[in-house]
């Protein structure tokens, strides 16, 4: 009988994890090491842009939180090396969201349509990734497709290690920003959400979202850092942004 009560004083419930968790600490130190290849992406020049009448869309890559163009750079040169006539979002560091977001970007959208006479697919990089969504929702006859590299754009948006700096940075909290996002539903072209479980940043179910809001939800070896430039990575934007995806019913 004491044994009995002992076992039954020492029997606790399962834990059950948090979703909306951000990912593990250790995880975040790996991303250092990440950080410093992805930057030694930027010092090689950008081979030529591909044929015009190539096959593909352009794309318009645009960078995560507190980067730039800069840290595209290897991405954007191994898709021209892809055969993809890949721009730069030439919008300057990413502080974080502002009033005029999508009107800027809109510049950008409409200054690539000029140039080569097609909608691009957008590729963006963690923040970059929810304005892509959020872009493409205001314009969609504008934009191909999307795909999001690591993005937190599902659940909660402090599912993630940087919000704390977001919030100091950017000068409004990460789920009040200036201007109305709602970057969950899928927009109405083909949308691939890519993520990682090494991802030391973002929090995988955030990136990963559920099945109706992506149409495919790719998991890529890699850490948040390496999205821009690991290879498992680059072979699967190349395939989302290459595969037929069926209109939905």
């Amino acid at each position: 009988m004491i044994r009995s009560f002992l076992s039954r004083r020492t029997t606790w419930p399962a834990r059950v994890p948090d979703p909306d968790a951000p990912p593990p600490w250790p995880l975040l130190w790996r991303e250092a090491g990440a950080l410093l290849r992805a930057l030694g992406g930027r010092v090689r020049p950008l081979p030529p842009e591909p044929n015009p009448d190539s096959e593909h869309p352009p794309v318009m890559v645009l960078p995560g939180f507190l980067s730039g163009d800069w840290a595209t750079k290897a991405l954007r040169r191994d898709l021209r090396r892809a055969g993809f006539r890949c721009y730069a979002w030439g919008l300057g560091f990413n502080r974080g969201a502002t009033p005029d977001m999508i009107d800027r970007i809109d510049t950008r959208v409409q200054w690539i349509i000029d140039r080569t006479g097609h909608a691009p697919a957008l590729v963006g990089w963690s923040l970059g990734g929810i304005y892509a969504r959020e872009y493409a929702k205001h314009h969609p006859g504008k934009v191909a497709r999307v795909v999001t590299l690591g993005s937190p754009f599902s659940g909660s948006r402090r599912a993630n290690r940087a919000w704390r700096l977001y919030h100091l940075i950017a000068r409004h909290p990460v789920d009040n920003p200036p201007l109305d996002f709602h970057p969950a539903p899928r927009p109405a072209m083909p949308t691939f959400a890519l993520w990682s479980k090494h991802d030391g940043v973002v929090a995988v179910n955030s990136a990963r979202g559920f099945a109706h809001e992506s149409d495919r939800r790719i998991e890529v070896d890699c850490g948040h850092m390496g999205f821009a430039y690991a290879p498992t990575s680059v072979a699967a934007i190349v395939k989302a942004l290459t595969e037929a995806v069926a209109p939905p019913a």
